[in-house]
């Protein structure tokens, strides 16, 4: 077996992609997704995302098939919002607690960091330990928790943000 690579998301990617994602949706709380999400609603997802700006998205690669992403994008609609972006990371299952995802999530921070972004955002249900300590090792601060504002699994969830701050982006 082959040390992963990281590099920018490509086309051919998507398949691997879904089922990490759908794995999270259908088996655990990290995602506030109920249902699946189809091919076509991860193509519209995976087309946001571009070479340079503040939406990218890098995978690991392990002997040809993606074992995980870190993605950046819109964090909230209104113009006002565009220097922040809320950032994610999947990992498949197995391939935690080995590094990748510092690894993965440093690629994408560095990344972002050469672009007109003030704050990257973290959304993390909670309990997480694994994600709260990957976000702290990353430079980014707890901000708040909003208590039980998710329903999955006939239970009401926490979900704590996070934010880093790229102070060489001011104004």
């Amino acid at each position: 077996m082959s040390e992963p690579i990281i590099r920018r998301v490509e086309q051919g990617d998507l398949p691997a992609l879904l089922a990490i994602y759908n794995h999270y949706v259908v088996g655990t709380p990290v995602t506030f997704d109920l249902e699946p999400r189809t091919m076509e609603q991860r193509q519209a997802w995976l087309d946001t995302f571009k070479p340079t700006g503040r939406h990218q998205c890098f995978v690991a690669v392990k002997d040809g098939t993606p074992i995980g992403w870190a993605c950046s994008g819109k964090f909230r609609e209104k113009a006002a919002y565009d220097t922040s972006v809320e950032t994610s990371i999947y990992l498949a299952s197995g391939e935690q607690g080995r590094g990748l995802g510092r690894k993965l999530y440093g690629t994408l921070l560095d990344a972002i960091a050469a672009e007109d972004v003030h704050r990257a955002i973290g959304v993390i249900t909670v309990p997480n330990e694994a994600s709260v300590g990957l976000h702290l090792a990353m430079g980014f601060s707890h901000i708040g928790t909003f208590r039980e504002v998710g329903r999955k699994f006939g239970r009401f969830w926490d979900v704590a943000w996070y934010a880093r701050e790229f102070p060489a982006n001011e104004p």
